[in-house]
């Protein structure tokens, strides 16, 4: 299904290992979820969902 033209991304997908550093340096404290996800290029709502 397109919307207005658009064609959708491909969902990404992340290794275990991945996910448990990005959960891992949040739960540090030593920088915000917003500073975690743009060091890995990733959007809030992504490093929300891991």
């Amino acid at each position: 299904m397109e919307t207005m033209g658009k064609k959708r991304r491909p969902r990404p997908s992340f290794t275990p290992g991945f996910k448990a550093e990005i959960v891992e340096l949040c739960r540090r404290g030593e920088r915000s979820v917003g500073q975690v996800a743009k060091d890995f290029e990733l959007t809030e709502t992504t490093v929300g969902a891991v």
